[in-house]
């Protein structure tokens, strides 16, 4: 009996040449390539060989597609970020180029060659290798048996942590959560020998409402305009509305009816105050992929109502001893006649009032700056403090560790639940997972976990 491959050549007259394919959408594209379904090994468009030793980590944010990844490039290993395009052409029509974001690309992969030659550059200037998928490879991929993608894949430490005694475990935890603690105080302590405490905490405020995508604009923000000066004005809102790139003079007359007074109001006194604050280098914010709540209109006003009530706010944030649920309480009641009911500038009012600073934002600001903060300097707050604390919402980089580090979700579940838990499998993920270059074969943590009991 002749084997089945040849059963199915035989059976469209021996074509050699696979039919033209219809390529699916790049979200697929995505989950294909990281499921490993078009192979490890390429050779690039200059005839070099290329190996994914690590596919890295799915970016859901703006910036390259995968993060963290390992190639090694004619025998010698590079570390970064891998951008998958369905025209070679794309990196150029997308500005990815141009961009910073961007600089860390070590592989730029596409499935369609594009008609003219195409040079793959970063802004510095670096070519970058390119891989182009023959229509073989593709079609070859698109027609293998494939499961959902998850984002990230179990690794070698699943079993040893699962059979570490649970006293073992939770000690590992509190260490990992306390290493990241200290880490973090800090960086915060850094900043405010630099700039003072007041400062600090505006900066680090600033961050945390900046999410993922507008963490850096949110902080640059913060930085271009210092607390001190905007606490002396009687408009800090339009202030930092102006400097964040998001007044015109045009603005009022498109907005909304029961906007424009607002607006005009902003905006003239952004333009009494222009001449000393303006900067003429815009500050990269990312409005796609955002949830309304998290427009970076909302979050600038978010940061200056807590400037006009910054003294309230200071003294529960670094209270002596320290009380976690004062901090959420307070920005839990923050309330604003214009920015309570919208999403935007120049946006429809809401029917439904709209938290300006929610709980989860408050929980993550807490965990990653308050908490270590206090941990640092308030013998009375302990780690048994600590872990009252709720965790968040569960975000993707949790959801990461919890499949690499014990296999699912599910079977991380009795860990997803506090915010110090949180913290522990991040800085483990990042100690380890993100330290190792060979997709978890050379990680020394699973020997490791041996020694732990």
């Amino acid at each position: 009996m002749p084997p089945y491959s040849d059963l199915l050549q035989n059976a469209f007259g021996g074509i050699a040449e696979p039919p033209p394919t219809i390529l699916p959408d790049e979200l697929e594209l995505q989950a294909i390539w990281f499921a490993g379904g078009f192979g490890r090994d390429f050779t690039t468009t200059d005839g070099q060989t290329v190996r994914i030793q690590q596919f890295g980590g799915w970016n859901r944010s703006a910036g390259p597609d995968f993060l963290h990844a390992a190639i090694d490039l004619q025998g010698k290993l590079h570390h970064g970020a891998i951008e998958l395009d369905p025209d070679g052409n794309d990196w150029e029509l997308h500005g990815h180029g141009a961009d910073p974001a961007y600089s860390s690309v070590v592989l730029h992969v596409s499935f369609r060659a594009h008609r003219a030659e195409t040079f793959i550059r970063d802004v510095h200037h670096r070519a970058i290798p390119q891989v182009v998928l023959s229509p073989a490879e593709i079609h070859h991929a698109l027609q293998t048996p494939r499961r959902a993608t998850a984002i990230a894949r179990p690794g070698r430490c699943v079993h040893p942590l699962a059979q570490l005694p649970p006293d073992s475990l939770k000690t590992l935890l509190e260490q990992a959560s306390d290493h990241r603690s200290q880490q973090k105080a800090a960086r915060f302590l850094r900043i405010a020998e630099a700039h003072g405490r007041d400062a600090a905490l505006f900066q680090v405020t600033a961050e945390t409402l900046g999410y993922r995508a507008n963490a850096l604009p949110m902080r640059l923000l913060a930085q271009r305009a210092p607390l001190a000066a905007l606490r002396e004005l009687a408009e800090p809102d339009a202030v930092l509305f102006g400097i964040a790139g998001f007044l015109s003079p045009e603005l009022h007359e498109i907005a909304p009816p029961d906007t424009r007074q607002h607006l005009r109001r902003h905006w003239e006194s952004w333009w009494r105050h222009r001449g000393v604050w303006e900067n003429f280098r815009p500050l990269p914010w990312t409005f796609t992929g955002q949830r309304p709540a998290n427009h970076p209109h909302r979050r600038v006003a978010a940061l200056a109502m807590l400037v006009r009530n910054w003294t309230s706010y200071r003294r529960r944030a670094l209270a002596r001893p320290f009380c976690p649920a004062a901090v959420i309480h307070f920005l839990g009641s923050l309330q604003d006649p214009f920015w309570s009911h919208r999403h935007t500038l120049s946006s429809k009012a809401s029917r439904q009032p709209i938290a300006l600073f929610g709980s989860t934002r408050a929980k993550e600001l807490l965990a990653n700056h308050l908490i270590p903060l206090a941990r640092h300097e308030d013998p009375a707050f302990t780690y048994e403090d600590y872990l009252k604390l709720p965790a968040g919402a569960k975000n993707e980089h949790v959801r990461r560790c919890a499949i690499r580090l014990f296999g699912g979700e599910d079977l991380a579940q009795p860990y997803l639940q506090k915010a110090a838990h949180h913290q522990a499998l991040l800085q483990i993920y990042r100690d380890f997972c993100l330290e190792d270059l060979s997709d978890c074969l050379r990680c020394p943590f699973p020997e490791q976990l041996s020694q732990w009991r």
